[in-house]
């Protein structure tokens, strides 16, 4: 082991909810470092969606994420030659994190007026288990489950 693994960053709960994954999820969402626009859009999101559900938005944020959150992924390795997708588990905390970039990234792909509506669009869709961010996340598991036969090279 030649060098010491950082140190891992204490992040604040964010100011309404009190929650920790919600303020690493803005740090995801933040553009050019302007945090305090990330936060109003994602609360704006929230909003919309206590709006349109009528339910807990704080819960239903947990439910998307817990969705849209893959538990193994594929790697690819070359063997002899070959190269192979090998099917492994995922450390929680990059588990976390690949699932917030992908509610990100296909909120701001979809269609609609505001980042704010998309993201609360496609958080109402991910806790439905529906929406392109969990489609994401079943690719990803069809993918591993494929290719299982691999996974003795792991």
């Amino acid at each position: 082991m030649r060098k010491r693994r950082p140190k891992k960053r204490i992040i604040a709960p964010d100011p309404r909810f009190g929650d920790q994954v919600i303020t690493m999820f803005v740090n995801n969402l933040m553009l050019s470092g302007k945090k305090t626009v990330a936060f109003a859009r994602f609360y704006d999101a929230m909003d919309i969606v206590a709006e349109k559900t009528g339910e807990n938005p704080h819960e239903i944020f947990q439910k998307a994420l817990v969705n849209a959150t893959p538990s193994v992924e594929v790697r690819s390795k070359r063997i002899g030659g070959a190269t192979f997708q090998i099917p492994t588990e995922i450390p929680a905390r990059r588990r976390t994190s690949i699932g917030m970039k992908w509610l990100i990234r296909f909120s701001r792909e979809r269609s609609g007026k505001g980042i704010a509506e998309k993201l609360a669009a496609e958080l109402i869709a991910a806790s439905k288990s529906e929406g392109a961010a969990v489609k994401r996340k079943d690719d990803t598991h069809r993918m591993a489950e494929a290719n299982r036969a691999f996974a003795h090279f792991r």
